[in-house]
């Protein structure tokens, strides 16, 4: 019920990350969770029953099968991995999840693969509806697969809860309600589980019970739905909230920008040229990359016009003067300076406009008043 919902926000979840990964990619956090998502998606892919056939058609059959549990398997590894390695703590402790992970995923994959090749050619396109569970090699590739998501599930639903205690509120309560779905999740594997033992001596029995454990897988996957798209929601928000306030700010300190960057091209901060479309989208400053390039260049035009606004205003407090003020002197230090000085006249540098804070923001917000001065007055 929930499988094309889910695949659909894996995929926007994997170009998401893709591109964060593009600009990080020696970051191994997002490695692992764009691996995570990748191999989830294709398991999820491999999982619908037209994909499932269309692959059991081209190859022998079975492979199908093992591949769609082999797929989703190792994204849950992937996803425990990221994980482990989002914990502060010794490379030693990450390289001792990765042995124990990789030792069991790859126990698994063996054993999904042996038990497929065990199995008789005719009962091979098996399913839990099959009368084949007393066959040892198909009882053993449910135990095995069933066995190893309820370990994957708790696994994830513990990190979750780990990080939901120390998260942010959104974020917080997102990872309480994805950790609650994978709950479900692994109760519905241990009932898998059950559900294959009790088969294995009553052949398609229970049909009940198979029945309301399929409602309450439908139900977990949900619930892990509604935690992801809360997740990326309030990420998604954030980030255009803060893309927004950047530019913004951005566009207040235009009029200073344009008048010190006249003046003194030579401190813009300029970069090459990408030399393809690739390196652009892994170069591609943010809106917040943006803005602080540019207070930086303004910060650095007044230091550099600051012996001028000495010259025209020597007995005023130029920092800590009112804004209006200071627009005023900048205008007569930008026409009192000549286009070309001597590269051996002495200036000394003063303290322009210092904020009232210590933090980036102040700074802004001190340098966005003056500019603002400089447009009304150019009106």
């Amino acid at each position: 019920m929930f499988q094309v919902p889910l695949i659909t926000l894996l995929g926007i979840g994997v170009l998401w990350k893709g591109f964060d990964l593009a600009r990080a990619p020696r970051s191994r956090g997002l490695r692992l969770l764009v691996a995570a998502l990748l191999l989830l998606l294709g398991g999820e892919v491999l999982s619908l029953p037209e994909v499932n056939a269309a692959v059991d058609a081209a190859t022998p059959v079975g492979v199908g099968k093992v591949a769609f549990n082999g797929t989703y398997a190792a994204g849950l590894f992937a996803l425990i991995l990221f994980f482990a390695s989002s914990v502060r703590g010794p490379e030693s402790v990450y390289r001792r999840h990765l042995r124990i992970s990789t030792g069991l995923l790859a126990a698994v994959l063996a054993a999904l693969t042996i038990s497929m090749i065990a199995t008789p050619t005719s009962m091979r396109g098996y399913s839990l509806d099959s009368p084949y569970m007393a066959e040892p090699a198909v009882a053993a590739f449910y135990l095995v697969g069933n066995a190893y998501f309820v370990y994957a599930y708790l696994a994830s639903a513990l990190w979750d809860l780990r990080f939901a205690r120390r998260a942010s509120r959104h974020l917080g309560l997102s990872l309480w309600v994805m950790a609650t779905g994978l709950l479900g999740l692994a109760i519905t594997a241990v009932n898998r589980t059950i559900l294959v033992v009790l088969r294995i001596g009553e052949p398609q029995s229970h049909e009940a019970f198979n029945t309301v454990n399929w409602s309450l897988s439908n139900w977990a996957m949900g619930i892990v739905l509604v935690g992801l798209c809360y997740s990326a929601g309030a990420q998604l928000t954030a980030r255009l909230r803060s893309t927004v306030h950047h530019r913004r700010m951005y566009q207040e300190l235009a009029p200073l920008w344009t008048a010190l960057a006249g003046a003194y091209p030579e401190l813009v901060l300029n970069r090459p040229p990408a030399a393809s479309a690739w390196h652009r989208l892994r170069q591609r400053g943010t809106q917040e990359q943006r803005f602080y390039r540019r207070l930086i260049e303004c910060r650095d035009g007044l230091v550099r016009l600051s012996p001028y606004l000495a010259r025209v205003a020597p007995h005023a407090d130029l920092s800590r003067g009112p804004a209006d003020q200071l627009a005023r002197h900048i205008t007569e230090a930008l026409a009192l300076k000549p286009d070309t000085e001597s590269p051996d006249t002495e200036l000394s540098a003063a303290r322009i406009a210092s904020p009232a804070g210590n933090d980036l923001g102040a700074d802004a917000r001190e340098l966005m008043a003056i500019s603002h001065t400089l447009r009304e007055r150019k009106m």
